[in-house]
């Protein structure tokens, strides 16, 4: 009987470490984490089209994740999206005024991210800035249409 018991004990043990680990990778993987509001400073894009980028997306430089997306709203004045993104403290005053910011995919379906290239312009953006230069994602759908279209017409 006690032997049952303890070997009871084990497994519960077991499969409540092993659910615990699954939340965690999920949280990893989602990008959500239980830190609190770290430093960071804001800066604006607009693009005609964001594809499936998404609220806490990466934002990355030179391969390095060095923000996330904070959110994304429709500028009703110009008819774009707004992409608010939050980075790290570090980088505030070194981003130049001509940097670009574009919305890549990792791999060939992987999820989208936001890439920023420095520009060579002395002048830096400082918070809630707008970057200028912004390159849309690519939609894998209108690439199709656009090959079957052209396919079609020779």
């Amino acid at each position: 009987m006690k032997r049952s018991r303890s070997m009871e004990f084990g497994v519960g043990l077991f499969i409540l470490v092993g659910i615990l680990g699954l939340v965690f990778l999920g949280l990893r993987v989602s990008g959500l984490t239980f830190s609190g509001a770290s430093n960071t400073y804001q800066l604006e894009a607009n693009f005609s089209n964001i594809g499936g980028l998404k609220p806490r997306a990466r934002v990355s430089m030179a391969g390095v994740t060095v923000g996330r997306v904070e959110s994304i709203e429709l500028d009703t004045e110009w008819y774009d999206a707004r992409v608010t993104l939050s980075l790290t403290n570090e980088l505030e005053g070194q981003i130049s005024r001509d940097a670009t910011a574009a919305i890549l995919t990792s791999g060939l379906l992987g999820e989208q991210y936001v890439g920023l290239s420095m520009g060579g312009d002395p002048e830096t953006l400082e918070e809630g800035d707008t970057i200028r230069d912004t390159q849309s994602a690519l939609v894998l759908e209108e690439l199709i249409q656009q090959f079957i279209s052209n396919m079609a017409t020779n």
